[in-house]
């Protein structure tokens, strides 16, 4: 099962993504010559000619995020292989000015869960483990009894009923804990989120699991098997795994603004590199990976093509239209979009906050069609608490689709409201906005229990027990299992 970007220029397909919790100066121009890998490359017709002026179309693009301050990183299209834009802009270090180039490395997230599926596809052709195997016969220990019932098919899908790792406490665990088999051994007596095979929920977790199983048919770790069976032969001289020793000068850090307004800080790396995300590289390396998984069979045979529902996908996608892959977290976003008909390829790497480098993605698809992107916008949240600060939370009830356009597709939406009052609540220590972002959210979306409890924490703190009490019902009578509602409810009533 492939789940859909609901922007209207390109398909995602599921495999690769993750999920998290953005001044500017053109660095360089440069045009390589990275070509397609000649074994059965497949070679694609363009539906149309670049216009003679596509670059500057792409600068003036570029231009309207540079001037609101959101985008810094390198951006590469590619017609055929061969690149056409090939620029770096903004700062990968703004405390030592050190400016992007386009060979600064960056965390490419969940771009990650693509190699891990080739290798998971890889091992089955060579009849080293079938798609359809149980998990339990490569990975056992799970408690819940439904984990009787994934397979690797169900994991590579996102329909396995595993959801995220990336707890509170996680990132104070100590290093040790958070590798491949750490991970997978905390996993084992969670509940599942739902039976498997009956919903689809976006899962980190199950890619590192996995990479478990990889680890368990090949006998060779899984940063072995990835070195061995993608980057060594696709000679992607600039992709590191796992060893980042001596490679800080050419690292971007991740830059990404707080709700209410303040430019962080990211690492360059967020997290242990893992089958799921985090390993780094750099724009010519994701064009030459992507490009040999689409077209070529070095990574898989054609057999193994033939029989993947993911290439039978492919095949279907109308003349023009694209598909990709992105990952992203907070302060790095990458995605790279492919019109497989033509072989046209676009690569934006960020080391700001998603979804900017999939929103100037799909905006330099819109010109590749010969169309007119729309004018870029803030992220969402920074858009509402700007325009609220300026009028009040009426206007921001009024505008409220427009204000969020710049808001990651695949996140809901209530989000944006509920982390602006959380940020009001506790960072700004102002009860009062906060109650109004928290209420203005029950109103826009009166079914999402966890806009009820949220509301219900700030009627707490402000001292109105009733509300919060009327609040926590209602997020109960939505969401019976929430457990922090009825652990409030419990507090207030006893």
């Amino acid at each position: 099962m492939f789940a859909q970007s609901i922007y209207p220029n390109y398909v995602f397909h599921m495999y690769p993504k993750i999920k998290k919790g953005l001044f500017l100066t053109i660095v360089a121009f440069l045009i390589i010559n990275c070509k397609p890998s000649d074994k059965n490359s497949a070679q694609a017709t363009p539906s149309h000619a670049l216009p003679d002026n596509f670059g500057d179309q792409v600068d003036r693009v570029l231009k309207g995020y540079l001037d609101l301050e959101i985008f810094s990183g390198v951006v590469l299209v590619a017609a055929q292989g061969s690149p056409v834009y090939h620029k770096a802009f903004g700062m990968a270090d703004w405390e030592n000015n050190r400016p992007v180039e386009t060979s600064t490395l960056f965390d490419i997230g969940s771009m990650n869960k693509t190699f891990t599926s080739i290798i998971v596809r890889q091992l089955a052709s060579e009849g080293k483990l079938n798609l359809s195997d149980p998990l339990s016969r490569h990975v056992s220990g799970f408690t819940d009894p439904r984990a009787a019932d994934i397979t690797l098919t169900l994991l590579l899908e996102h329909r396995s009923g595993f959801g995220d790792y990336h707890n509170e406490g996680y990132f104070e665990l100590p290093e040790s804990e958070r590798r491949l088999n750490a991970i997978v051994e905390r996993a084992k007596p969670e509940v599942l989120m739902f039976t498997p095979g009956t919903e689809e929920a976006y899962s980190n977790l199950g890619y590192v699991i996995l990479g478990a199983v990889i680890e368990k048919a090949s006998g060779k770790s899984y940063f072995d098997n990835v070195q061995e069976r993608i980057v060594g032969p696709l000679g992607l001289k600039d992709t590191y795994l796992n060893d980042f020793t001596g490679l800080g000068s050419r690292l971007a850090k991740g830059y990404y603004y707080s709700p209410l307004g303040q430019l962080e800080v990211s690492a360059p790396t967020q997290d242990i590199p893992n089958p799921d995300g985090g390993f780094l590289s750099t724009a010519t390396d994701i064009l030459k990976f992507y490009r040999s998984y689409y077209y070529d069979d070095l990574l898989l045979s054609k057999d193994a093509r033939a029989d993947d529902p993911f290439f039978e996908f492919l095949r279907e996608i109308p003349k023009g239209k694209a598909t990709g892959a992105a990952g992203g977290f907070e302060g790095f976003n990458s995605v790279l979009l492919q019109v497989i008909s033509d072989d046209f390829s676009i690569v934006v790497l960020a080391n700001m906050d998603e979804p900017v480098a999939e929103r100037i993605g799909s905006d330099i698809l819109t010109l590749y069609r010969g169309e007119t992107p729309e004018e870029p916008q803030l992220p969402a949240v920074q858009n509402v608490r700007i325009h609220y600060e300026k009028h009040d939370i009426a206007y921001v009830r009024d505008n409220f689709a427009a204000l969020t356009v710049n808001f990651h597709p695949t996140d809901p939406r209530d989000l944006i409201l509920n982390v602006l009052g959380y940020a009001y609540l506790y960072e700004a220590q102002d009860t009062d906005k906060a109650l109004e972002m928290f209420k203005l959210n029950t109103e826009l979306f009166p079914k999402v229990a966890n806009c009820w409890d949220s509301y219900g924490e700030a009627l707490k703190i402000q001292g109105d027990l009733t509300g919060a009490q009327e609040a926590y019902r209602h997020a109960l009578e939505l969401d019976p299992g929430m457990e922090s509602a009825q652990k409030a409810l419990n507090t207030i009533n006893n």
